[in-house]
């Protein structure tokens, strides 16, 4: 019995095979000769294949296993089995983020990679890195998403990184020196003035008197072609935009504190009572409406319903 249950055996395993039935949900999926390790097989697949950084990966589903005699001709078919495991698998990344603030400027794999480039970039800006006051910093970054895991080559994160951290250094320049010019405006009642309404010739200053007018000038007259934009001076809140008389077409703009600028004459009016606007909006277009001689603007300044001169805080 012993030799007959041997020599079963033998043609048994001439004929047919050993192998592992892979199901999930059920459904099966393939054949695999050896069940050992297969996540670590699913990992350093997806490392092989797609290059990225793996932090790690969890079959959310646990495929079921089955032993099960086949016919020897029949093949195993690993690969497709790791690529519907790989389907059923949440894969997390992790790269370093190289940042100044909010701006990223590059990304890599490692840290030692991140380090050596904030380094780089430090000895190369060192400088104007300290006078804009700008904090290079190294973020650990995790995501299941692979396009957000892309990275490059340290020699290529170089070359970027260098040319957008000066693109960063320039922008801080400039919005420094923006800062300081607004710093160097005037206020008026605690109203902080941020810029000219429009750039021109003044052809009138405040207080004269003139044939056209019944009384001594209450604004200042500023030269300029029609159609030249006119910016609102400070932020606040449009009070009137519409035909007024003598002022032909006029914007007046409540900033608060009792502070209020008028800007007469235009040719366009851009806004409508009620609407905020903020320094150095365009509000109006230059213009001859009303009692003028040419394209110009009249500009006040008024606090608590009087006119002062304009040229006590701009165009001195």
């Amino acid at each position: 019995m012993i030799i007959a249950f041997g020599f079963i055996i033998a043609i048994i395993l001439i004929k047919y095979k050993p192998v592992y039935k892979i199901s999930i949900s059920g459904e099966e999926i393939g054949y695999l000769s050896n069940m050992d390790n297969i996540e670590e097989e699913i990992k350093d697949s997806i490392e092989e294949t797609e290059n990225k950084n793996v932090d790690s990966v969890i079959i959310e589903e646990e495929p079921e296993c089955e032993l099960k005699l086949i016919d020897r001709t029949l093949e195993t078919n690993e690969e497709e089995v790791i690529e519907k495991i790989e389907e059923n698998t949440t894969v997390t990344y992790k790269y370093y983020e190289i940042a100044v603030d909010d701006t990223v400027l590059e990304k890599v794999n490692t840290i030692d990679e991140a380090e050596e480039l904030v380094n780089e970039i430090k000895v190369e800006n060192e400088e104007k890195i300290s006078q804009e006051g700008l904090v290079l910093n190294i973020k650990e970054q995790y995501t299941q998403n692979e396009e957000e895991a892309n990275t490059n080559t340290l020699e290529v994160a170089k070359t970027s990184a260098t040319e957008r951290m000066s693109d960063v250094i320039e922008e801080a320049q400039a919005k420094r020196e923006e800062q300081e010019r607004i710093d160097a405006m005037p206020d008026v009642n605690g109203i902080k003035l941020a810029t000219i309404p429009v750039t021109g010739t003044i052809t009138s200053r405040y207080g004269v008197s003139s044939r056209i007018r019944s009384s001594d000038h209450t604004g200042l007259d500023i030269a300029a072609k029609t159609g030249t934009d006119i910016q609102v001076v400070a932020d606040g809140i449009v009070e009137f935009a519409a035909y007024s008389g003598s002022y032909g077409k006029l914007v007046k703009i409540n900033h608060g504190n009792g502070v209020e600028t008028w800007y007469a004459h235009t040719s366009k009016i851009y806004v409508k009572v009620g609407d905020e606007v903020k320094a150095g909006d365009i509000i109006a277009a230059v213009g001859s409406t009303g009692n003028s001689t040419g394209p110009h603007l009249h500009f006040e300044i008024r606090i608590n319903g009087e006119h002062v001169n304009p040229q006590s805080y701009l165009y001195k």
